[in-house]
């Protein structure tokens, strides 16, 4: 069986959530321990985080890769990889742009966005993914005969909870070789802070396209005073497009990261760059259509119009 590896992202000195997922994801590939792999500049506490997580980790520092620059990280990465190795991202932005190339400088196969490991059958990797916006699950396998690079959806796998000793730390920076590169890094735009700040609001009641128009998104904060304090109103990008709410509301890869208590998904379909931006808690589902992706990753599945059923709910709440 090929060694597998995970690629973890960090931000300000912390592990992505998506660390956890992947140590479940590799545990879904091979019984044998896999190896994480932390790349940056400074990044000493990152790496021991790591090693909280899984047995071994490599670390590679360099000042070129301060700033998560894929040219640079795919050529760090070729640098310390083995040929024929799987490779585990979590899917975002940064792995479409960094897990290509990877895969064509390693001879491997690639496949992204997968919501589903069924295991490993001789050298074919079975996965599933999603088609045709989560209303057609396809079972891919992926020939992983001279390894592969695997792109993993957010809030597919439970968190790896499991490993409690300290893990090994090898610093593998001496190895990198020349990390030059035609893209240049200039700087980090930060977003204008709003009025609402949904990142730290332990109950989100998220609004997307089933709220039909504009003057419905009143039933939503209708319920958010019924809730009480901890409650926020949060949304999809369709109602920002719209510039019905404003930016700052936007759960997703393209918006805000939040991890609240409850997630209240309402006429929320569940693509995966919604998904993405959901890092924990209890979510509840309500959407007319049965077959939403959304369905497939909540706790609480409701099927119903929200504009008929937030009413209901603001009404049973304000009672209680």
């Amino acid at each position: 069986m090929a060694q597998v590896f995970a690629y973890l992202t960090h931000s300000n000195g912390v592990l992505d959530d998506a660390a956890l997922e992947l140590a479940t994801a590799a545990k879904a590939i091979s019984s044998s321990p896999a190896t994480a792999i932390v790349a940056g500049h400074g990044v000493d506490a990152v790496a021991a985080s790591a090693a909280s997580i899984f047995e071994k980790v490599i670390k590679v520092d360099h000042a070129a890769l301060s700033y998560p620059n894929a040219e640079v990280v795919r050529k760090a990465l070729v640098a310390v990889i083995p040929q024929g190795s799987v490779v585990l991202f979590a899917h975002s932005t940064f792995s479409m742009d960094c897990a290509p190339g990877l895969s064509i400088k390693l001879g491997a196969s690639f496949v992204a966005d997968i919501v589903g490991i069924e295991g490993v059958e001789g050298s074919s990797l079975k996965v599933v993914r999603q088609e045709l916006g989560g209303e057609v699950s396809t079972h891919v396998d992926v020939d992983i005969s001279a390894g592969s690079v695997v792109a993993v959806r957010p809030g597919t796998f439970a968190p790896d909870e499991g490993k409690g000793a300290q893990g090994s730390v090898t610093d593998r920076s001496a190895d990198l070789g020349d990390l030059s590169c035609e893209r240049k890094f200039i700087e980090v735009q930060t977003p204008e802070a709003g009025d609402v700040d949904i990142t730290k609001a332990e109950i989100l009641i998220s609004i997307g396209r089933g709220i039909e128009d504009e003057e419905n998104i009143q039933l939503a904060m209708e319920l958010k005073e019924a809730i009480g304090k901890g409650a926020e109103v949060s949304c999809s990008r369709p109602i920002v497009d719209a510039k019905w709410l404003e930016a700052t509301r936007q759960v997703g890869t393209s918006g805000c990261t939040v991890k609240p208590k409850v997630y209240l998904a309402c006429g929320i379909s569940g693509s995966f760059q919604h998904m993405g931006g959901i890092k924990g808690g209890y979510i509840v589902a309500i959407n007319k259509n049965p077959n939403a992706p959304i369905f497939q990753v909540a706790d609480v599945g409701v099927v119903a119009n929200i504009v008929e059923f937030l009413p209901v709910l603001t009404e049973k709440i304000a009672s209680l």
